[in-house]
C-alpha cells in the first residue's frame, strides 16, 4: 500500500474517534475540505513533483491534529503529532521540516514563506469567498460561542468583518476565483450590521 493512504487513514481515524463534539469548525469535514482544496489550488499553481504533493496533503491532514489536545496554540501540538507520526512512517527530517512549516504557515495572522504554504493557508480559508460560507461560518460561530471567543451574534459579525477585511489570498488562483466572492460576503456583513463602506 502507498504510503499516503496508510498516513491519510490513521490521521481520520485518530480525529473521527478522538475529536470534541463541540469542535462545530475544526472538524473532520474540515480537514477533508482544506485536504480537497489543497490539491485543487496546487493544480491551478502547477504544483507537478510528486514529494512536494505528498507533502501538501499530509501538511494538510495534520494542519488541525493539535486540536485533540488543546484549543489556543493548537498549530504546535499539530507539529508534534505530525513529528512524531512522520518519523514513524519513515519520512526524513527535511521533509517533517517541510510539512512544519506548512502547519505553522497556518496560524492566523497568516505568514507563508514558500509555494506550497501559500498553498495550504489558501485551502485552509478557501470557504471565505465560496457560496457555503454561511453555512460554514455558522459552525465557527457555534464553536467560538463555546470557547467564550465570541458572547453573541454583534460580536460575531465585528470579528467576521475585522478577519475578513484582514485576510488575503496568497496564491494567484485563490485570487481569481475567491476574491470577489469573499468581498461581496464583507459586504453583506456589514451592510447587515449597519457598517456601509
Amino acid at each position: 500500500m502507498e504510503i499516503f493512504p496508510r498516513i491519510k487513514q490513521h490521521v481520520l481515524h485518530t480525529l473521527k474517534t478522538g475529536l470534541s463534539q463541540n469542535l462545530t469548525y475544526h472538524n473532520l469535514g474540515h480537514t477533508l475540505d482544506v485536504l480537497e482544496q489543497a490539491c485543487v489550488i496546487a493544480e491551478h499553481e502547477n504544483i507537478t513533483n510528486p514529494d512536494d504533493l505528498l507533502l501538501l496533503q499530509v501538511s494538510a491532514l495534520y494542519h488541525d491534529v493539535g486540536f485533540l489536545k488543546i484549543y489556543s496554540g493548537h498549530e504546535e501540538k499539530s507539529c508534534a503529532i505530525a513529528t512524531a507520526d512522520l518519523t514513524y512512517f519513515g519520512f526524513n527530517p527535511d521533509q517533517i521540516n517541510r510539512v512544519n512549516g506548512m502547519i505553522n504557515a497556518t496560524k492566523v495572522p497568516q505568514s507563508p514563506l514558500t509555494k506550497l504554504e501559500e498553498i495550504i493557508c489558501d485551502a485552509d480559508l478557501d470557504y471565505l469567498g465560496r457560496d457555503d460560507f454561511y453555512r460554514i461560518a455558522a459552525g465557527l460561530y457555534l464553536e467560538f460561542l463555546e470557547q467564550g471567543i465570541v458572547k453573541n451574534e454583534q460580536d460575531w459579525d465585528l470579528l467576521q468583518i475585522r478577519f475578513l477585511e484582514s485576510h488575503r489570498y496568497f496564491t494567484k488562483s485563490s485570487l481569481q476565483r475567491r476574491q470577489a466572492k469573499k468581498l461581496a460576503h464583507l459586504q453583506a456583513i456589514k451592510e447587515r450590521v449597519g457598517l456601509f463602506h
